[in-house]
């Protein structure tokens, strides 16, 4: 965005559509999986046969609830099921089950930080329960448009937010945050590249002052949350030309091309009667009792915004380490653990989001798969924080063989490395004596005002005592001693 968003504003809001983690699909028992062979994941059901019947899966409704309680929405304990007719080469049926006037869930809010880092309340208007389609693939072949219908029906949470989001980096954000949020939930992996996650953003802009909301453009077509934001800053800047030439904004859905970061019109928008909504006459309503929803609010995890207020008022961790904690749900679930073992809460987050990160980027694996367990990590916390081995000693030698899995204790490693450092003062102040004796100009120089030659001695101290003296005391004895006459 430019300088036109001083005249104009932007004003979107996001339909997120969701791939939800069941083990078989909305309405049949097809497995729902990814990356099978196409079209082996189908049954007569999916496929739309004649006299074929669906059947709900429960589980979607447990994660719709689940999902509408943290987004404080309300949910609805009378639902029912609505035919949704269209035809494309990818839905086999003719029509889509989805939920018209009866959504499972109403309302609630998302917060999230907008361009200046502070919170922002963007609010929800609806989530529903639906099947996917199938996926046309049009780069396998050089003539025709292949369909692979393993996707169709699919369950899916669609996800529609109010019109409250203004510029491009809080549509990123808001993402970020619903990407998040499904996957501290466990309802949705959120590959956006694998299709499991999607985003349609319906674009329009007006002058800054006005109310009124104007003609909206959809914009399909976009596989990560950059790209959305991409695709929103172009579409912002192409409907303010349009304005400032006085050219009327048709309503209408575009496709995003990544590559030029351009959107291009597909069709013109279709309107709800276009979609001939009708009961789905196969389908019974949906009736949740108090013990229904409650099942499904017991199955929900910390989330992050309780995470991220619980580290800040609580351990006292600052916003950066609480964000950094919290980006990803297994970071968060291992910190969890590691704070069962020591109470040095500050330190647990530094050598999880530092050296443990380091360690795992740089030997590619992630973090589910490390060996080193959260109790061996505060083994090496107990180490530093007893003044038995330094930090980076630790970072460097413990840790990597922690890491190999082979269950044994950090201070089992130090006392087999010969890491534990010497705490005998005496031993300490006859070493630095005797490496301050070696340098006498230099130790001449530092007390004439050349403070920078510590560095000197504590290298060379280090040296001499193989860097099993703690540094922190070593360094104080040694300036005690230069300090003397």
């Amino acid at each position: 965005m430019n300088a036109t968003s001083d005249t104009y504003e932007l004003v979107v809001g996001l339909e997120v559509h969701m791939q939800l983690l069941t083990h078989s699909k909305a309405y049949c028992a097809d497995p729902n999986q990814y990356g099978e062979l196409p079209n082996t994941l189908v049954s007569p059901v999916s496929l739309g046969h004649p006299g074929t019947l669906p059947m709900l899966n429960r589980q979607s409704v447990k994660f719709a609830v689940m999902l509408g309680h943290a987004c404080h929405m309300e949910v609805h304990k009378y639902t029912h099921f609505a035919r949704k007719n269209y035809f494309y080469a990818d839905l086999p049926k003719g029509y889509q089950i989805t939920q018209d006037k009866t959504p499972i869930c109403t309302g609630g809010y998302l917060m999230i930080r907008d361009e200046k880092g502070e919170e922002k309340r963007i609010g929800l208007t609806r989530a529903h329960l639906e099947e996917d389609a199938g996926k046309s693939l049009h780069d396998q072949d050089p003539f025709d448009t292949l369909v692979d219908l393993n996707r169709a029906g699919v369950p899916l949470i669609e996800l529609v937010s109010e019109p409250d989001i203004r510029t491009p980096k809080e549509a990123y954000n808001y993402l970020t945050e619903v990407r998040k949020l499904v996957r501290y939930l466990g309802i949705c992996d959120g590959n956006m590249e694998e299709g499991s996650l999607r985003c349609d953003a319906n674009v329009s802009v007006r002058r800054r002052g006005e109310t009124r909301l104007n003609t909206r453009c959809e914009i399909k077509n976009m596989n990560s949350i950059r790209n959305v934001q991409r695709a929103i800053e172009f579409e912002f800047q192409r409907q303010v030309e349009c304005m400032e030439k006085g050219e009327a904004i048709v309503q209408e859905t575009r496709g995003f091309d990544a590559p030029s970061g351009t959107t291009f019109p597909m069709r013109t928008k279709e309107l709800a009667h276009d979609y001939r909504y009708f009961p789905e006459p196969d389908l019974q309503p949906v009736r949740l009792s108090d013990a229904d929803i409650a099942e499904a609010r017991a199955l929900m995890p910390a989330l992050p915004s309780a995470l991220y207020a619980r580290y800040v008022n609580a351990l006292g961790l600052s916003a950066y380490d609480a964000t950094m904690l919290t980006n990803e749900k297994e970071t968060a679930r291992w910190y969890e653990q590691l704070i069962r073992h020591t109470d040095n809460y500050k330190a647990a987050c530094n050598w999880l989001i530092g050296p443990v990160k380091a360690w795992l980027n740089e030997n590619a694996v992630e973090l589910d798969a490390f060996s080193a367990t959260p109790e061996q990590v505060a083994g090496i916390i107990a180490l530093v924080d007893a003044g038995k081995v330094s930090a980076s000693t630790a970072a460097e030698k413990i840790l990597p063989v922690l890491a190999s899995g082979d269950g044994t204790t950090a201070e089992a490693v130090a006392a087999a490395l010969n890491l534990v450092q010497d705490a005998d003062t005496d031993e300490i102040v006859q070493a630095a004596r005797e490496v301050i004796a070696a340098w006498p100009d230099k130790a001449e120089a530092y007390r004439n005002g050349n403070k920078g030659l510590l560095g000197l001695f504590m290298g060379e101290f280090m040296k001499k005592t193989r860097g099993k003296a703690n540094p922190k005391t070593a360094s104080k004895i040694i300036q005690d001693i230069l300090d003397k006459p």
